[in-house]
């Protein structure tokens, strides 16, 4: 098949855009919600609904690996060593700050688009950050001394656990261990019988998982064999947001990429479920203390988000579809900094936090 143009990349990517938006908001789907059902009140229903979106992302996205129309090596998230400490770090730093704003990047967008203007200075700080730390004055910092910690896959293989397997026993067993996660993934969400009775929680992570094998698929047919640099991407909320408003600010050819197309397509999703719903509220800050508390979680997690790889969608749903070595340590990263960040706001400074658990 012969390769897509970037502007149609662009559109495909906000026409998945748009579906996430649509069915998440609608849901009321969140990442960070997830996790502090989980921990607080023990109620793992959103979460097991990101593990079917996984599960959905996982075998579609394997499925395409086996037939031949993506290869793992041109994404991000298989690099043949493996920067544990920038990944550990970041995701934590990540978890912290979606506490301190209450949702994660791809939610700040949600909320954008239902009219929270909370989440536009959110998303222009996180964006910013994001960027500063990508290609800005921070990306020294990151590369020489944040990544530079780093261990070799075994081998010196691709970092996925199929190909780490293959080179431990010289089998391929990409196919069965996708249809066993995903297999797993599955029965977890059909025992639970709330989640059975909640369509629209079903929909919105069956919708998001496909639009991770959407997004494979789309750019995996865009690349050009001769271009030297990984092109392939999914659904993931970090470099987009940075690379978007710097494509705002200087060229808007820097618009025509699948990610920055499923930015716009998340809020304009996002809106028309509102409207639709009949629940567009304008909204702003209460109070200085607040905007604190969501301008310092927006530099947490875009420069976390960056040093980790990606956010709870990008490392959690799309580097999880590819089975990289980097999915366990990012996922162990949000939940602990998420749990900081939950302690954190119950007790309402670092320090009572510190002097209640350490003494």
């Amino acid at each position: 098949m012969e390769p897509l143009s970037s502007l149609a990349v662009a559109v495909l990517g906000s026409v998945v855009g748009f579906a996430s938006g649509f069915t998440v908001r609608r849901a009321r789907l969140c990442s960070f919600g997830a996790v502090e059902d989980a921990w607080i009140g023990g109620d793992t229903r959103r979460l097991r609904i990101f593990g079917l979106a996984l599960g959905v992302a996982l075998l579609g996205t394997q499925l395409l690996v086996v037939a031949g129309l993506l290869s793992p090596q041109l994404s991000t998230y298989v690099p043949t060593a493996l920067p544990w400490f920038s990944i550990a770090l970041g995701s934590t730093l990540f978890g912290i700050g979606m506490a301190l704003v209450g949702t994660c990047s791809f939610g700040s967008l949600v909320r954008l688009g239902s009219g929270d203007l909370r989440s536009l200075i959110v998303m222009i700080v996180f964006g910013a950050v994001a960027y500063a730390t990508l290609r800005g004055m921070l990306a020294a910092f990151r590369i020489d001394v944040v990544e530079s910690v780093a261990v070799g896959v075994p081998g010196a293989v691709q970092g996925d656990l199929p190909s780490v397997l293959q080179w431990l026993g010289g089998h391929d067993w990409r196919l069965a261990l996708a249809l066993a996660g995903s297999a797993v993934l599955f029965a977890a969400v059909a025992a639970d019988g709330r989640l059975r009775r909640s369509p629209r929680l079903l929909t919105a992570g069956i919708v998001l998982g496909i639009g991770v094998v959407l997004g494979w698929w789309v750019t995996g047919v865009a690349i050009d064999e001769f271009e030297i640099a990984p092109k392939a991407q999914s659904l993931t909320f970090v470099s987009p947001v940075g690379r978007a408003l710097y494509a705002v600010l200087t060229t808007p050819a820097g618009l025509a990429d699948f990610g920055v197309g499923s930015i716009f397509g998340v809020i304009l999703g996002s809106f028309v479920s509102a409207v639709y719903d009949g629940e567009f509220r304008w909204e702003a800050f209460d109070d200085p203390y607040e905007m604190r508390r969501h301008l310092t979680g927006a530099v947490l997690m875009g420069f976390g988000g960056i040093l980790a790889g990606g956010c709870t969608i990008g490392q959690g749903i799309s580097a999880g579809s590819m089975m990289a070595l980097s999915w366990p340590l990012a996922i162990g990263g949000f939940m602990i900094g998420a749990r900081i960040g939950i302690a954190f706001l119950m007790e309402g400074s670092i320090g009572h936090m510190f002097r209640r658990h350490f003494h």
